[in-house]
């Protein structure tokens, strides 16, 4: 169930990939030359791809994925060229075309299917595991336990997601953040403390048998992030 704050927030993050910030996106996501602080953010996030990939079985064939919050598509590249078959969505439909341009054509036994939608969407249907990398850093602790605990009834495996952990450097670095130029700044995030999580999770029926099994930060410059796998055991 969504709620007025994840709707609201949904907008805006559709507004900021969609129109304002897509050409940085494009560049971002590719092997253009960008500046020293967005290179550690694509270091940042292609070590943070690596990771959640790591936690997700090797041979993924005869599995169904959800890449929630795909941006660009490369986790889901991946993860098809593994043999899934994933089905990875995004709220901007110019991210969604700009990935479907780089998809590359032979992907053996996977398969991605790209949509412009809402990853709550229950038409989407069921998973082996969801996988949704940098996409709810900036939903509040509330919007997050609720988007897991709305996704679990339909996840057979594992549920694989960021949150912004709330450090001392994350916090400077978000302040910092705040004097670029408007049209350069990504909507706010909202770091959450681990053990934060875990108790908002708790308080959702279809998360009782949910656990935290692992977890990581990944630090580069000025992108921190932390994964966390969640799954029964």
């Amino acid at each position: 169930m969504t709620t007025p704050s994840y709707v609201a927030r949904r907008g805006e993050l559709e507004a900021y990939f969609d129109r304002t910030a897509v050409e940085a996106w494009k560049r971002l996501t590719s092997d253009a030359p960008v500046n020293r602080i967005r290179a550690t953010v694509r270091a940042g996030r292609d070590s943070m791809r690596n990771r959640l990939l790591s936690w997700l079985p090797q041979d993924l064939r005869g599995m169904r994925l959800l890449d929630a919050g795909c941006g660009t598509g490369a986790l889901a590249i991946e993860a098809a060229r593994r043999g899934a078959d994933v089905v990875a969505v995004d709220i901007s439909p110019t991210l969604i075309g700009l990935a479907q341009e780089r998809a590359p054509r032979d992907l053996g036994e996977g398969r991605v299917t790209f949509m412009v939608g809402d990853l709550l969407d229950p038409a989407f249907g069921h998973f082996d595991h969801v996988v949704a990398m940098d996409s709810l850093i900036h939903y509040d602790g509330a919007d997050i336990a609720r988007t897991l605990a709305a996704l679990a009834p339909r996840v057979g495996g594992s549920l694989v997601f960021t949150i912004a952990p709330r450090t001392p450097a994350l916090t400077v670095m978000h302040a910092m953040g705040q004097f670029f130029p408007r049209g350069n700044r990504s909507p706010a995030i909202a770091p959450i403390a681990l053990g934060t999580l875990e108790n908002r999770m708790k308080g959702h029926v279809t998360l009782e048998d949910w656990r935290i099994m692992q977890t990581e930060k990944v630090v580069s410059g000025f992108y921190i992030s932390q994964a966390v796998e969640a799954r029964r055991p």
